[in-house]
């Protein structure tokens, strides 16, 4: 019952991360990419060119693009490989479907000089890029922590890998994204091409620290005369289990400890501490663990995209 009870608080809150993420993408593609014509690539990016060039609504080329992606994966690869990720891109539509075009009227906004519409962050294009790619980038991030994507260029590099097995999937999307953004830059102009390449970048770099940071640590390597009583340290002060290692100075040609432990980013200054209260020249090493599985970190993950 206990088992079954934090699964759908899992669930509840993967379902959350999802809907908020959603959001703050359609906010970004609807008053942020949309308004200053930034093509960034994907579906949005697709409906931002199909829009200026007749008209048609954001939320409807999303779904319209997105319909028989589904349908293929789902014939392919089962519901298991849809689920979560039809949610997402159903949400993305609806909230691009209800919310407003928020902000101040400017002048066109880079693209009708003598017409008004609504623009939130007027002509400057790098604020655009920025925020835009910011909040973009902070959405992608809960879907992605809500264990799935917002369907597009995403699902098509899946399916398009099924055929062409010596390409990965990122490899795929990268040239279907690029495709994207070129054709932007037809309809657009080359200036705010460049700027959405800039909007990439931030919505990249802010969704990997996000992802980050939900499961980043650190590991230190210690060598040490004293390493019993800073192992011993450790696991009490911390509660964090220590590893000890054989090795052998290759200049000394002396047998040492070598400890290894894995801590949180906050735990490391501990660690610093305890190091130099028993040994201020003991040799201490510390790098980056991207993802940790095990006790006291990430223990099961079990999640259907």
């Amino acid at each position: 019952g206990g088992l079954v009870m934090t699964e759908k608080k899992q669930q509840i809150r993967d379902y959350l991360a999802i809907t908020v993420g959603t959001i703050l993408i359609a906010f970004a593609i609807k008053n942020i990419f949309d308004p200053v014509s930034m093509v960034t690539g994907g579906v949005s990016g697709a409906a931002i060119i199909l829009k200026e060039l007749w008209q048609v609504p954001l939320w409807l080329t999303n779904t319209v693009l997105n319909i028989p992606l589904f349908l293929a994966a789902f014939r392919m690869m089962g519901w298991q490989f849809i689920g979560r990720t039809l949610y997402s891109t159903a949400m993305l539509s609806a909230a691009l479907y209800v919310l407003p075009e928020m902000g101040v009227p400017a002048p066109g906004c880079l693209r009708q000089p003598y017409s008004f519409r609504p623009c939130l962050v007027k002509e400057d294009m790098i604020l655009s890029a920025l925020f835009g790619g910011v909040l973009s980038g902070v959405g992608t991030g809960l879907v992605f922590l809500g264990g799935c994507t917002t369907g597009g260029t995403d699902m098509l590099a899946v399916l398009i890998r099924g055929r062409l097995r010596h390409y990965s999937s990122a490899q795929i999307m990268q040239v279907l994204d690029g495709g994207i953004v070129a054709a932007g830059a037809l309809v657009f102009g080359i200036r705010p091409s460049l700027y959405a390449m800039i909007a990439i970048v931030c919505v990249s770099r802010v969704t990997d620290r996000l992802i980050e940071g939900m499961k980043f640590s650190k590991e230190a390597w210690i060598i040490s005369k004293q390493d019993k009583e800073i192992a011993e340290a450790v696991m009490e002060r911390l509660g964090r289990g220590v590893t000890s290692i054989k090795a052998v100075g290759m200049y000394s040609k002396e047998e040492k400890n070598l400890l290894f432990c894995v801590v949180s980013p906050k735990e490391i200054v501990k660690i610093k501490s305890i190091v130099c209260e028993f040994d201020p020249h003991a040799f201490f090493v510390v790098s980056d663990a991207r993802e940790v599985f095990g006790e006291g970190f990430i223990e099961k993950e079990n999640r259907i995209t």
